[in-house]
């Protein structure tokens, strides 16, 4: 097992980051909150689990130890695989998802893209002795990006579309949320910088389970 990778970040992306270890460029499918806390050319040091399939050889990446043991736990649940686990902590953090499923929350659950109500009732039954209570606080959206941050909603909208949410549905439901932060916070929260790209898919992804429900 590749219980952990340290290196230069080559490159970062939503999905996945390529990390140099020994010379070997090695890409590590990682979640949206681990992918904005990585800068390309700094070092990082990600605790990582290699999922061996048939067909592929994948190495999953996590800023803690945490958050790869609860994308352990979650594959423990019936019909759950590595990429639908890593979606849940796209949309859920380890503590929020251990809060959901203390209170049986199917909702937030099945804001998870191809989470359905009995598939969200599933992991509630499986996982409720597993988890444990949440370590922490539920975390919030940055009041306001830095001065001059570029836009990146698009880059938000490509990766709901990466997660298989089709490109109109992705584009409100950015807008929504964009629309909710500018009501909360004022005009500086239009813009989605670098460094809150994760929370806003987060809660596009939480706009877009509503919207099935």
């Amino acid at each position: 097992m590749i219980a952990s990778v340290r290196g230069p970040v080559l490159e970062v992306r939503l999905e996945h980051a390529v990390i140099e270890v020994g010379g070997v460029g090695l890409a590590v499918q990682v979640t949206p909150s681990t992918a904005g806390q990585l800068r390309v050319g700094e070092e990082a040091r990600l605790a990582t689990t290699f999922v061996v399939r048939e067909e592929s050889m994948t190495l999953y990446g996590f800023l803690d130890t945490d958050e790869r043991g609860v994308f352990e736990t979650i594959q423990t649940v019936s019909g759950i695989g590595p990429r639908t686990a890593l979606a849940m902590l796209a949309v859920l953090s380890p503590d929020e998802l251990r809060a959901a499923v203390a209170r049986e929350d199917l909702k937030a659950l099945m804001a998870v893209p191809g989470i359905g109500r009995k598939g969200a009732q599933r992991i509630v039954l499986e996982l409720a002795d597993k988890l444990g209570p949440p370590l922490g606080g539920v975390p919030t959206l940055p009041t306001a990006p830095p001065p001059g941050a570029a836009d990146q909603r698009t880059q938000v909208v490509e990766a709901l579309e990466g997660l298989g949410w089709p490109a109109r549905a992705a584009e409100e439901a950015v807008e929504a949320v964009v629309a909710a932060r500018v009501t909360a916070q004022g005009d500086d929260a239009a813009v989605v910088s670098a460094a809150d790209v994760s929370d806003v898919l987060r809660a596009a992804l939480r706009e877009l389970g509503g919207r099935r429900a």
